[in-house]
């Protein structure tokens, strides 16, 4: 169902408040990156192109002058090299990748996004290296994982993708270590977390995944400590 919430968790002491001001509407399929100790940012959502901005430490919102390059941005990934620019990749079956920077916020469209159009895909990035868009549906549920070099927002596509096909999966990253790929669909929900080491991209299956399968799921991660 779509929601305009947005709920807020201190690292402190992981209390939860409720902002007072949410979405600038109620929107569902998003996708959300950060701008660490900045802003977050909300993207896209079924029937919308919107990006809702939240200023840390205030949560004051605003809403960027430019959304999406198209209309109806939903089922897409996000992730973010802080400090200098967010990236919003994929959904409703698109290879589009659009690149905030920040501060300003400015948007361009990568010359190179996705190698297929995808949607239901996740992201992660080892912040000033690169960010990593993987699995989701094409024509069928994917194990392809994309990196895009934040040098120069070059593709390349990992030899080893994710170790089963599935879409509506959840990503995040221990900056400088390691990515990883949870959950999803494939048949039924599933378990699995996958691990993308980042000093080579080489890949490795927890022995212990998720508590129980699931699909539509999304991930968070304390960078540097675990995900």
């Amino acid at each position: 169902m779509a929601s305009s919430v947005v709920d807020k968790f201190a690292v402190a002491d992981d209390s939860r408040t409720t902002l007072g001001t949410g979405l600038s509407s109620s929107r569902e399929k998003l996708a959300a990156t950060a701008n660490s100790g900045v802003a977050a940012y909300f993207a896209g959502g079924e029937g919308y192109s919107t990006i809702d901005k939240f200023a840390f430490p205030a949560d004051s919102r605003s809403t960027l002058g430019t959304g999406m390059s198209r209309a109806s941005a939903y089922n897409l990934a996000g992730a973010a090299n802080s400090g200098t620019a967010g990236y919003f990749a994929g959904g409703n079956t698109v290879t589009t990748i659009d690149k905030f920077a920040f501060p300003g916020d400015a948007r361009t469209t990568l010359g190179t996004g996705l190698s297929a159009a995808t949607w239901g895909l996740a992201g992660a990035a080892n912040s000033g290296t690169a960010a990593y868009f993987g699995g989701g549906y094409v024509s069928g549920n994917v194990t392809t994982v994309d990196k895009f070099a934040f040098s120069d927002d070059s593709r390349s596509t990992l030899g080893t993708g994710l170790s089963a096909a599935r879409r509506v999966l959840a990503g995040a990253a221990n900056s400088g270590v390691a990515a990883y790929f949870a959950g999803g669909t494939n048949g039924g929900n599933v378990a699995t977390v996958d691990k993308f080491a980042f000093s080579d991209d080489s890949r490795s299956t927890l022995g212990t995944g998720l508590s129980s399968g699931r699909g539509t799921l999304a991930g968070a991660g304390n960078s540097a400590a675990l995900a």
